[in-house]
C-alpha cells in the first residue's frame, strides 16, 4: 500500500487561498489537510475543503459527456462519447459564428481561481473565436474599481500584522465563516487587548464574539464614513501632516466639507443607528493607533457600494493610519500581484487581431439573454460555454436567467462537477476535473503569497482540465495556431514574470511577494504621483448614494414591500459550491430566512413554518428562523441553494434585481425590498 502527500493550494473564491497536504493512498485521495508551515494560513482549513474528498468522488459527480435528449430542464440526457460531443459543438459554433462569432458567449467566474485553469486557454479560445467578451463583475467589481480609484490598485495592508493592532473594525464581513485566517490574526489581537467592532447588518458569528456591533441599514457604509470623518474633522483626530504629504490635495477640500454635511444625528437618522453609536465609533478609531480596517465584499453589493468603498479606504490616509504596518485598511490585496502575473501571456488578447467585440455584463445575463438583435445590442445570443460558474443560481433576478437559459434557441455547452441548475438546462455538459486532478498556480486577494498545486490523483471518470477541453475544441474548429498546443506546465511557468521563478515554486510550494511591511508608511500609493485620491477622474469626489429600494430612498415602493433583505452566504457553502456535499448541507438543514421577532409578529410568521418571501420580481419559499441576528427592518436570506435543492424550487434570487452599481458595474444583490407572509396565505 503505497501513501504520498501532494502540496496543493484551495482554489475556491475565499480571500485565505489555503495550502493544501493532500493524502494520497494507492492512487485515492483519502486526506485534504491545511500545511501547517504556509505562515498566512498555518494549517487550518475551513469546514468546506476539509471535506474536499468528499466532493471529489460524490456519487452524483459527472463523469462521461453528457447530450441533451429531452426538453431542456427535463433532466434528461445521453452518455456520448468525447469525439462525438466535441465534434457536435465545434459544428455548432462555427455555424454560429459564421453569422457573428458575437453571438458566442463566453460565462466563467470563480469555480477555481486558479490562473491555469480559470482564464488561460479558454480565453485564448474565445479571443481567436472573435466571442463577446465577458464583464466579470458579479462579485468583487465595485470595490476592487474603487480602491484602484483611491490607492491606484487593490491593494492593502497584510493580513498577519492584523495580530499587533490595537483596534479593529471588521466592517461588511463575517470573518468566521468567509476569512478564518484573519479571523486566527484578529483573535490574537484580541487577547492582546486589542477591540474588535463589527459593523454589519446582520448579528454574524463574528460580530458575536467582537465587543461591538453597529447594526447598520444595508447600504449605509458611505454615510457612516461620512459621519467618522465629520467626528475626525471637529475633534481635531486627524493627521494633517499626513494628508499634506500623501493625500490628494486638491480633492481633500472638497470631501472636508461634504463630510461636515453629516453629524451624528444625520447619520443616525440614515443608517439606523444612533448619534452616540457615531461618535463613539469615531472616538474608538481616532484615538487608538494602530487602527485597522479589515473591509469585505458585502457592502458593496448595494447601488452606492463603490462610493461607499471609496469613502471607507479614505478613513486610514485622513488618520495617518497607514504609518504603522499594523494599521490601514484591507479590502483586497490582488493588486500587488500585477507587476507578476503574465495575464497577456496567458491569455492572449492579441488573438482578437484588432476586431471590436462587444462585452456583455455577467450580471445582467438575465435581461440580456432575452433580448432580440439591435443595433444597440448587438446580434442575439444564440450559444453559451459555461465554466467555473452556476448562474442559473447565482446571478440576480433568476426568474429571467432561468427563462433565457430555456431557450430553445440558445445553444448551450456547461463545463462542470455536478448536474448543477445551469447545467439541466445545456445542451452538452462536459465533465471537469477538481482541484486534486490537475495543475494550476494561484494569487491570492487576502495575502501576498503565489501558489503552487500539484495533480494530486489521476482524473476520475473521462473528466478533462479546463485546459485540455478547449485545447480539443479548439483543434477540432481549426485553430492551428502554436499556443493552443501549450499544456497546462507550460501555462504555469508562462503565468508569472520575475521574481517568481516556476522551479522554486515546485520545490517550496508558495513564494512571498516582496511587499513592503507598512507599504503607506510614506505615501508610495500605486497613482500617478503616490498620493491617495479624492478626486477621481472618473468618479468625483465620493459621497453616499442611496439604495435603489428602501424606505428613505423609495418609499412608493417600501410601502408595498417594507423589509430590506440582504443575502449573506450560509457558512457551509462557498456562493453555490458544496450545497450537493451531504455532510455540509446536512448542517445547513434548509433554506432559511432570518427575520427579527418584532417583523415576525406583525406578519403571523411563527419560527420554523414556511413563508413566502416576495415582491414584484418574484417569491421564494423557505424556512422563517426568528433570531437576534436579524435586525428590525431587515431580513437575512441565506444563500446560495441550488434552486432544486430549495422549497418549489427557487432561491434568494429569486427577488434581487440587475441593476448595477454606482462604480464597477456589479451587481446590486443587498438592495432589494421584500414582504413575508406564511407560505399558505392568500395573496
Amino acid at each position: 500500500m503505497e501513501t504520498i502527500t501532494v502540496r496543493a493550494a484551495c482554489p475556491h473564491d475565499c480571500p485565505d487561498t489555503c495550502a493544501i497536504r493532500v493524502t494520497v493512498q494507492d492512487g485515492r485521495a483519502i486526506k485534504v489537510q491545511g500545511d501547517p508551515d504556509h505562515p498566512p494560513t498555518h494549517g487550518a482549513l475551513c469546514t468546506k475543503v476539509s471535506r474536499y474528498p468528499e466532493r471529489t468522488y460524490h456519487p452524483e459527480r459527472v463523469l462521461h459527456p453528457l447530450r441533451r435528449v429531452g426538453p431542456k430542464g427535463s433532466g434528461r440526457f445521453e452518455r456520448v462519447s468525447w469525439e462525438e460531443a466535441l465534434t457536435d459543438i465545434a459544428a455548432r459554433l462555427r455555424t454560429i459564428a459564421a453569422r457573428d462569432p458575437q453571438a458566442i458567449v463566453p460565462y466563467s467566474y470563480a469555480g477555481t481561481m486558479g490562473l491555469v485553469q480559470g482564464e488561460s486557454i479558454a480565453a485564448r479560445f474565445f479571443h481567436r473565436l472573435g466571442a463577446s467578451l465577458l464583464d466579470r463583475t458579479i462579485c468583487s467589481s465595485a470595490g476592487g474599481e474603487a480602491l484602484a480609484s483611491t490607492y491606484g490598485g487593490k491593494v492593502g495592508m497584510h493580513l498577519e500584522f492584523f495580530a499587533e493592532s490595537r483596534l479593529i473594525l471588521i466592517w461588511g464581513s463575517n470573518s468566521i465563516a468567509s476569512n478564518l485566517h484573519f479571523w486566527t490574526f484578529a483573535q490574537a489581537a484580541k487577547r492582546a487587548g486589542a477591540k474588535l467592532i463589527c459593523i454589519d447588518p446582520r448579528r454574524t458569528e463574528t460580530a458575536d464574539k467582537c465587543h461591538q456591533h453597529i447594526a447598520l441599514l444595508p447600504g449605509t457604509d458611505g454615510a457612516l464614513a461620512l459621519g467618522l470623518m465629520h467626528e475626525l474633522i471637529v475633534n481635531d483626530w486627524l493627521d494633517d501632516d499626513y494628508i499634506a504629504r500623501h493625500v490628494d490635495v486638491a480633492g481633500w477640500p472638497a470631501l472636508r466639507e461634504r463630510a461636515l454635511e453629516w453629524p451624528p444625528e444625520r447619520v443616525a437618522e440614515v443608517c439606523g443607528i444612533t448619534a452616540d453609536e457615531v461618535r463613539g465609533l469615531a472616538r474608538d478609531y481616532g484615538t487608538t493607533r494602530p487602527a485597522a480596517i479589515r473591509l469585505n465584499y458585502g457592502m458593496q453589493r448595494v447601488r452606492g457600494g463603490g462610493n461607499a468603498a471609496r469613502l471607507v479606504a479614505l478613513l486610514p490616509c485622513l488618520t495617518g493610519a497607514w504609518r504603522h504596518r499594523a494599521g490601514g485598511l484591507l479590502f483586497s490585496s490582488s493588486g500587488w500581484f500585477r507587476s507578476v502575473r503574465n495575464d497577456a501571456g496567458l491569455q492572449r488578447p492579441d488573438l482578437l487581431a484588432g476586431r471590436a467585440v462587444r462585452t456583455i455584463n455577467m450580471s445582467t445575463i438575465g435581461d440580456d439573454l432575452l433580448r432580440e438583435s439591435s443595433a444597440d445590442f448587438g446580434p442575439k445570443i444564440e450559444a453559451l460555454v459555461v465554466y467555473n460558474s452556476n448562474p442559473v443560481a447565482v446571478a440576480p433576478e433568476s426568474p429571467k436567467v432561468v427563462r433565457g437559459f430555456a431557450r430553445d434557441d440558445l445553444f448551450t455547452v456547461v463545463l462542470e462537477h455536478f448536474m448543477t441548475d445551469t447545467a439541466d438546462l445545456a445542451d452538452y455538459v462536459l465533465p471537469a476535473t477538481t482541484q486534486l486532478e490537475h495543475l494550476d498556480v494561484h494569487t491570492s486577494y487576502g495575502h501576498t503569497w503565489v501558489m503552487l498545486n500539484e495533480p494530486a490523483i489521476a482524473p476520475v471518470g473521462e473528466s478533462k482540465p479546463n485546459t485540455q477541453i478547449f485545447r480539443e475544441l479548439a483543434a477540432r474548429m481549426g485553430f492551428d495556431e502554436p499556443c493552443f498546443a501549450d499544456d497546462d506546465e507550460a501555462l504555469a511557468r508562462a503565468a508569472f514574470h520575475a521574481p517568481v521563478d516556476f522551479d522554486a515554486l515546485r520545490e517550496h510550494g508558495w513564494f512571498k511577494l516582496p511587499v513592503a511591511d507598512a507599504p503607506f508608511a510614506e505615501g508610495h500609493f500605486p497613482t500617478a504621483d503616490g498620493r491617495c485620491i479624492v478626486d477621481s477622474k472618473l468618479h468625483g469626489v465620493p459621497d453616499h448614494v442611496p439604495n435603489y429600494e428602501a424606505v428613505l430612498s423609495a418609499p412608493a415602493l417600501a410601502r408595498r414591500f417594507p423589509l430590506a433583505m440582504i443575502s449573506p452566504p450560509a457558512r457551509n457553502f462557498l456562493n453555490s459550491s458544496f450545497v450537493n456535499v451531504t455532510s455540509l448541507r446536512d448542517i445547513e438543514g434548509e433554506p432559511l430566512l432570518e427575520i427579527h421577532a418584532a417583523d415576525a409578529q406583525g406578519r403571523g410568521v411563527v419560527d420554523g413554518a414556511m413563508v413566502q418571501v416576495f415582491n414584484d420580481r418574484g417569491r421564494y419559499l423557505c424556512r422563517a428562523r426568528i433570531s437576534p441576528r436579524a435586525r428590525p427592518g431587515v431580513v437575512n436570506g441565506l444563500g446560495v441553494w441550488w434552486r432544486k435543492l430549495g422549497a418549489g424550487g427557487s432561491n434568494v434570487n429569486e427577488v434581487t434585481h440587475q441593476q448595477l452599481t454606482d462604480i464597477g458595474r456589479a451587481p446590486s444583490f443587498y438592495d432589494c425590498l421584500v414582504e413575508v407572509r406564511p407560505a399558505d396565505a392568500v395573496s
